[in-house]
């Protein structure tokens, strides 16, 4: 019998921190669907980013006053790191549309932004599932297939700007803007490798 219970709010946290993943991705999808209503959605995304940090900061303060955790400490810091470094690209591409003045939104942006959403959703079924093996390794290979998706949308995007842009600060704008975007799918797959491990470690 365990006489120092666990404490199993961790898996409510990441649960949380991951509603927030698929909540801005969503909002950034539309963002780039409507972008004459930019500064809705630029605030809407800034406040999931808030909410985000706000329970990151829960789960770590949480890690220094628990005696038992379920997991190990550091995989626990990594992953909530990892989910809120999606939030916070999210969060920084949305952010860039702004500052560049963007009115118009190219298409392999909207591609992109239609990826991130179907990777944060596959985050949030996998940390929904993460105590079952087979269903994280699923969501981990779905995940890779999505970044690789990603990938062949970004090499695309970036070659047809340097192919045909005449206009070297619409290349230089639009160049970061795709960068941050697959960023995003980077991370959600380091999200996704970060689950994988604890997945097997405690299998």
């Amino acid at each position: 019998m365990r006489l120092i219970p666990r404490d199993e709010r961790f898996f409510d946290l990441f649960a949380e921190i991951a509603k927030r993943l698929t909540s801005s991705a969503r909002l950034l999808s539309q963002l780039f669907a409507e972008p004459h209503r930019l500064d809705h959605y630029v605030a809407a995304i800034k406040v999931v980013e808030h909410e985000a940090d706000n329970i990151t900061h829960e789960v770590n303060a949480k890690l220094d006053t628990s005696f038992v955790t379920p997991l190990d400490r550091e995989d626990i810091h990594t992953l909530a790191t990892r989910l809120d470094n999606v939030v916070d690209l999210i969060d920084g591409t949305a952010r860039r549309v702004a500052m560049f003045h963007v009115t118009e939104v190219r298409e392999p942006a909207r591609r992109l932004s239609d990826v991130l959403v179907r990777a944060t959703e596959c985050i949030g079924a996998s940390v929904a599932s993460m105590k079952v093996r087979k269903v994280v390794a699923e969501k981990a290979r779905e995940i890779k297939a999505l970044e690789e998706e990603g990938d062949a949308i970004y090499q695309e995007a970036v070659g047809e700007l340097f192919r045909n842009g005449t206009d070297a600060l619409e290349v230089m704008k639009w160049k970061d803007l795709y960068d941050t975007l697959e960023n995003a799918l980077d991370e959600c797959e380091n999200v996704a490798n970060a689950l994988e491990s604890i997945s097997l470690k405690n299998a």
